[in-house]
């Protein structure tokens, strides 16, 4: 059997990602100034991570990825907005290797599954309802979830 240290490792290891020349430059057609050093270095996923980047991009996929893109992306660590302001092609070969090697399907429908999961609504509603912050709901018990709900309901 595994224990709950080898499953949890796997969230910390980073992998290197060389990026091809004509991702980096696709109107040259990939012929350009040849860059000597064409890595990244990106991280997994988490599952409190995909919980954040859906909350914060409620219904835009484009958003979505680039989130995704942003939290994953280590070296170098680039802002949302330095993320946004990449090109679509770059963004969507990054979010292809995010995807690879956090072991998740990146259709939309999978996201919308995650977006409209009941754990997720709630968390979103408790954030919105008490500005707590996504590891403050983390923390909660599932119990103290339902009880928080439950106080909001009969509000």
């Amino acid at each position: 059997m595994l224990t709950a240290e080898e499953l949890l490792a796997g969230s910390s290891l980073t992998f290197e990602v060389e990026l091809p020349e004509s991702v980096l430059q696709p109107a040259n057609g990939g012929e350009g100034a040849a860059l000597t050093d064409r890595t990244v270095r990106l991280r997994p996923l988490t599952v409190a991570d995909l919980q954040l980047v859906s909350r914060a991009a409620k219904e835009s996929d484009a958003l979505l990825g680039s989130l995704m893109v942003q939290r994953a992306l280590v070296e170098p660590e680039l802002s949302v907005a330095e993320v946004a302001a990449l090109h679509v092609g770059l963004v969507q070969y990054l979010l292809g290797e995010v995807n690879r090697i956090s072991g998740i399907d990146a259709s939309s429908d999978a996201f919308a599954e995650l977006r409209d999961a009941p754990l997720a609504k709630a968390a979103y509603v408790l954030a919105r309802e008490f500005g707590w912050t996504p590891e403050e709901i983390r923390e909660l018990t599932l119990g103290q979830v339902l009880l928080h709900l439950q106080m909001l309901d009969e509000q």
